[in-house]
């Protein structure tokens, strides 16, 4: 399931992270947080973790990740990662790649399974040339390239890349999440039937139909969800 999510951070917000990127050098190669098949196909640059720059940063867009209900009932996460922010610029790119089934949380030293990925776009698509985010699936290839302070959610087992960016420059944060279900099929059933519920619900109110849908959709979590 790819899911576009509208205004994860606002524009003030974006204005406010945009004003210490496009200023700070704290940058290095992005080439050093990839493994050894990934180095030869990662061209980009990513933001110096070891700053309280880039620590309020994450901690700003975890906690709007956090509010986001969509999110929520989407992916049904149980970790989410601290956010990682990137830059393309001159050429950069990112080839076909999967992302590590496994990652560690730099918080907790946590072993965290990938279930799905999440960019967040940080520069509005004017800003810059090229540098789609593509996604492969079941369904065929999916260009992505959104307004900033929107994101897109897609499974982490998706073969994807970033192409080139040949003009501008393109910001963005990226994260993963570890969801209480971790079958993509079953994932977007849960999230299906919440989304149902939510308009039954608008239309119905707490009917005794609504009560029964909604009884379903927590013993299916029950029966699924790992904790």
């Amino acid at each position: 399931m790819l899911l576009h999510i509208p205004q994860v951070l606002n524009a003030a917000q974006v204005a406010e992270i945009r004003q210490y990127l496009d200023s700070t050098e704290h940058w290095k190669n992005g080439r050093h947080s990839a493994g050894a098949q990934a180095q030869k196909i990662k061209n980009n640059l990513q933001l110096d973790v070891n700053t309280e720059q880039y620590r309020d940063i994450s901690n700003a867009i975890l906690q709007a990740l956090k509010q986001q209900l969509l999110i929520q009932s989407a992916a049904l996460p149980k970790h989410i990662l601290r956010p990682l922010i990137n830059c393309y610029q001159d050429a950069g790119n990112y080839g076909n790649h999967v992302d590590n089934a496994i990652q560690t949380c730099s918080d907790t030293g946590q072993l965290i399974r990938t279930d799905v990925s999440l960019t967040l776009f940080l520069s509005n698509p004017e800003e810059y040339e090229g540098g789609e985010l593509v996604i492969e699936d079941h369904y065929g290839t999916h260009e992505v390239k959104l307004d900033a302070g929107d994101a897109i959610l897609y499974p982490a087992t998706s073969l994807h890349r970033v192409e080139p960016v040949t003009s501008g420059k393109r910001l963005a944060a990226f994260t993963w999440m570890q969801s209480m279900i971790k079958d993509d099929w079953q994932r977007n059933t849960m999230f299906n039937l919440d989304m149902t519920i939510i308009k039954l619900r608008q239309q119905l109110g707490d009917s005794e139909e609504v009560l029964s849908l909604t009884n379903h959709y927590h013993n299916l979590l029950r029966q699924w969800g790992e904790l």
